[in-house]
């Protein structure tokens, strides 16, 4: 998008969630005029004003929600401050355009995941629903540190240049976030269609993938209702890992666990109560071994399937 842009925000302290709107279009419009005023005609005259202006309209690129009678929120109740109203109309887009998404449906899936992950997060803490710092969206406080301090400021005109440089840094430091956190989700999202095409065996119980790294444990999870154990090649091509599907996403509890004669074990001790001759290891927990063939690997899974049900 080439189209010569002026995007106004306000000026004076700044906070995550203009920063962040800003560094949206900036990156949709790289060549775009960045205007930090509250004069209400050069406002008026930008392309697109975030975080004031006293107006939400996404079509004509208005993106307040300080005005009178403003009731933006998301369908989960969290109420949308500048970043997520940006996010909203020009996301998708901003996917599309940094991951070579062409299918609309999943570059608005990407975009909805960082929705959940990060930008609601960010407006939570711009309107006072949630602490600026915990956890991933710890990003409002540490925005918050690029603003000057009460015993750094000199004249109005000094204030306005020093402030601008200062939005500019913390710009940067949101666009590089914004990028590498688009590139996982991204790959989270084609990586999660790789799982849910790979074959599976034993009656639907394992789960074998192509190639390490995949996001699989969600997918397993939420999705597979029959799977207890996936099989995959873990990072080193050394051998492969036979791990169990746990009862949800967030949990440590396992559908079905690896044989409590096993725990513990390794390579000759392991091959021995396995009976598998390249078994490599078997975490004490009993979530996860090893062998280094991928026959050893389906073996110890077709055992782990046929084995009976232990208590821990």
């Amino acid at each position: 998008m080439n189209t010569p842009t002026t995007i106004a925000t306000h000026n004076g302290s700044f906070h995550a969630d203009d920063v962040f709107g800003v560094a949206v279009l900036r990156l949709l419009y790289p060549g775009a005029t960045l205007l930090r005023t509250r004069d209400a005609a050069l406002i008026a005259g930008a392309d697109f004003a975030v975080d004031v202006g006293g107006e939400w309209d996404a079509a004509r690129g208005r993106f307040d929600h300080h005005q009178r009678g403003f009731e933006g929120a998301r369908a989960s109740g969290v109420v949308y401050a500048s970043a997520g109203l940006v996010w909203a109309a020009h996301g998708p887009a901003l996917v599309a355009q940094q991951c070579g998404v062409a299918d609309a449906a999943q570059a608005q899936a990407i975009a909805d995941s960082l929705d959940r992950e990060l930008v609601q997060h960010l407006d939570r803490a711009d309107t006072g629903t949630a602490n600026a710092a915990p956890g991933l969206f710890g990003l409002s406080a540490l925005l918050a540190q690029f603003n000057l301090p009460w015993d750094g400021r000199g004249s109005a005109a000094q204030d306005d240049a020093a402030s601008l440089a200062r939005f500019e840094q913390a710009m940067g430091v949101v666009t590089q976030l914004l990028l590498a956190a688009l590139d996982q989700q991204r790959a989270r999202h084609q990586g999660a269609q790789q799982v849910r095409e790979a074959q599976t065996l034993l009656d639907g119980r394992v789960l074998l993938l192509p190639r390490g790294g995949l996001p699989w444990r969600d997918v397993a999870s939420a999705e597979m209702p029959d799977l207890w154990f996936v099989v995959y090649p873990d990072a080193s091509d050394q051998q492969h890992q036979v791990h169990v599907v746990t009862v949800e996403p967030q949990s440590f509890t396992a559908r079905k666990d690896l044989p409590r004669a096993w725990a513990g074990l390794r390579d000759a001790e392991l091959a021995a109560a396995s009976g598998v001759a390249d078994a490599v290891f078997c975490h004490n927990g009993r979530f996860i071994a090893g062998a280094r063939s991928l026959d050893g690997a389906l073996r110890l899974a077709e055992l782990a399937v046929a084995a009976p049900f232990d208590p821990k």
